[in-house]
């Protein structure tokens, strides 16, 4: 299966049906999240891996009921940074030069120029900024994940505040963006799965510009 057939496959599964999902395949799937592009390669956003049955439950409860947070397999939350510090980007520079085995001062006045942008915004903007970065994780995990042939449910229905507060990301300084449920369709109780799949058409999708 190809990526273009992955993607006709998948869909946003309105029931699953608790078969576990295998942690290799868990693994890759983060691991495409952990390797998509973000600006300036700070990757300002962590993700969150729930299996607890209890804890899935209490977030059911912030999350409008829906039943996939519960019979999923692996609960993944994508969080994003609350905002942009100077501390943050520096750490995210050094550790790059580390590993790139250049000094800190190669790259001084990039870091610089990014911590004239960021820190003259408001967290709010810069929170906002990060979550759109995290997103382009979780697209990056939703396609692996069909890649692999595991479903996975894209969620905002859900309360931010009162996830934060649940899994207590303030202390670490993270917001709520998204969540993603890892588990297998359940081909009896889900009213979609034999839906035809329906996007726009090319000509009404891509503008040309000549």
């Amino acid at each position: 299966m190809n990526f273009i057939e992955a993607l006709n496959w998948r869909y946003a599964t309105k029931k699953m049906n608790g078969e576990a999902v295998s942690q290799d395949k868990v693994d890759q799937i983060i691991e495409a999240a952990r390797l998509a592009p973000t600006s300036s390669g700070l990757q300002p956003f962590n993700v969150i891996l729930i299996t607890d049955p209890e804890l899935k439950a209490q977030i059911a409860q912030v999350a409008n009921n829906q039943s996939q947070v519960i019979d999923c397999s692996h609960l993944l939350v994508f969080a994003a940074w609350d905002n942009y510090t100077e501390e943050r980007i520096r750490t995210v520079f050094s550790r790059m030069n580390a590993e790139r085995g250049v000094p800190d001062s190669a790259t001084e006045n990039y870091v610089q120029s990014l911590l004239d942008l960021y820190l003259n915004r408001s967290a709010h903007e810069n929170h906002h900024h990060a979550s759109k970065q995290a997103y382009i994780g979780f697209g990056m995990a939703i396609a692996q994940a069909a890649i692999l042939k595991v479903d996975a449910t894209p969620m905002e229905g859900f309360d931010n505040e009162k996830l934060d507060v649940l899994l207590g990301l303030e202390k670490y300084n993270l917001k709520s963006t998204t969540i993603l449920p890892l588990g297998y369709r359940d081909a009896a109780g889900d009213w979609l799965i034999n839906l035809k799949k329906v996007r726009k058409p090319v000509e009404n999708f891509v503008i040309t510009l000549d």
